[in-house]
């Protein structure tokens, strides 16, 4: 018997909650069926199986809260229908030398506590196991190696166990912060005395989305730079693109060519292509992929399109076109949600002239695109009416200054204005 256990999900996503099981026990599956939908801070997805066979066990319930690693299902694979008496005997002589040495592990415990084992480790610390490279990495990280505790055998130390101790202390850090930030209190105001009111539910996207933003609002020195361009050349070859479309269905809107604009500046500027680590190193990507922020019933989600600079325009506007839709009808995998590097947020079908967008961690920058506005504009001595992009970068004032942060709204102004500077395939 195999047990499928729930993946990684992105980054930052520790919990999520189980919306609905689209699976019954007993009943025979094949790999990649979906087997279960989550309710993550970034978006409904489904999980797939990851083996294909016959529901033998479902180990979760429907409103449950897991986590990384947790069991969801037991399957019995189909093309060995004995495998269910092997593994039970398996299991069986598991658990007998299980059993056998917690027994031997109990009695070298009292043994050495008849032996004062506390007394002595009073007097001369901690006895910390740990290879020489562990004990190297963890002077390079400032790390006391006697604090961490260990997961490998008799308490033995690895890397893992140090990044995750750090880690541990790092939360409790902004724990301590955070408890110096005066909480606004809760609405206990009794609004009915003034008239009609109705009571409703944030839905767990809208719950964990705020909590996110909130964080990443409170964690990260945001300053957000405003600038427009001329996209009026732009616009002619958008709509010459809509035309000899032979897709009715899809739509060529202004986004593709935004993601290939910001993909050419990533390259020139990499700074805004990577993540903050430890507050101490910067991990710089040198692969492009986007995160684009989709309106859905439900909230906010950020699905990522992969490799934009292998792609070209078309291929980008008939992506945006299925990942939204799969997005407005949960069907996001985890796949979907992971890798971005830079998120592009537009409000531009909706309106508005500027806004301030808020980071999405890990990253370190952000754009946001508004309506285009129609104004004129004198050139030799004439007025003509061109169209202009209103766009706003939020980034993290930890890694970019406000110099760079100016040049990369230039340029992008200049690469959006000047179709020779854009790369269409």
């Amino acid at each position: 018997m195999s047990n499928i256990v729930l993946p990684e999900l992105g980054e930052g996503i520790n919990n999520v909650e189980i919306s609905d099981i689209l699976i019954s026990e007993g009943q025979t599956i094949k790999k990649d069926d979906p087997i279960i939908i989550v309710e993550t801070e970034k978006a409904s997805m489904e999980i797939p199986s990851t083996l294909a066979g016959k529901v033998e066990t479902i180990h979760v319930k429907k409103g449950a809260e897991i986590s990384k690693g947790t069991i969801l299902v037991s399957m019995i694979s189909i093309e060995d229908p004995k495998i269910s008496e092997l593994n039970k005997e398996i299991k069986d002589d598991n658990t007998k030398n299980i059993l056998e040495s917690t027994k031997k592990t109990d009695e070298k415990s009292k043994t050495l506590e008849s032996n004062g084992y506390d007394n002595i480790v009073q007097k001369i610390g901690k006895v910390v196991l740990a290879s020489p490279s562990v004990r190297k990495f963890a002077r390079e990280v400032g790390c006391n190696l006697e604090k961490v505790n260990g997961s490998g055998e008799k308490g033995r130390i690895s890397k893992e166990d140090i990044q995750e101790h750090i880690k541990i202390q790092i939360s409790k850090q902004n724990n301590t912060l955070n408890e110096n930030i005066k909480p606004i209190p809760d609405s206990i105001i009794d609004f009915s005395k003034w008239g009609d009111i109705e009571i409703i539910s944030l839905n767990k996207i809208k719950r964990i989305t705020g909590d996110r933003l909130q964080e990443a609002w409170q964690n990260i020195p945001h300053v957000t730079q405003f600038d427009q361009t001329d996209i009026t050349n732009l616009e002619k070859l958008r709509k010459t693109l809509k035309k000899i479309n032979q897709d009715k269905n899809i739509k060529v809107s202004i986004l593709p060519f935004i993601m290939k604009a910001v993909v050419k500046l990533l390259k020139e500027m990499p700074f805004f292509n990577s993540s903050l680590q430890n507050k101490e190193k910067l991990v710089l990507k040198k692969f492009y992929n986007i995160g684009i922020a989709i309106d859905t019933n439900d909230g906010l989600v950020v699905p990522v399109i992969q490799s934009v600079d292998k792609k070209s325009i078309k291929d980008l506007t008939k992506e945006l076109t299925k990942i939204s839709h799969k997005a407005r009808s949960k069907q996001l995998t985890p796949n979907n949600m992971n890798g971005g590097c830079f998120t592009i947020s537009s409000l531009g079908g909706i309106g508005g002239t500027y806004f301030t967008p808020i980071i999405n961690p890990p990253e370190v920058a952000i754009l946001g695109i508004s309506r285009i506005e129609i104004k004129p504009v004198q050139i030799e001595n004439k007025i003509h009416m061109r169209k202009f992009l209103p766009f706003s970068l939020s980034y993290d004032h930890r890694v970019i200054d406000g110099a760079d942060a100016a040049r990369f709204t230039t340029r992008l102004g200049k690469i959006l204005s000047n179709l020779e500077e854009l790369t269409f395939n």
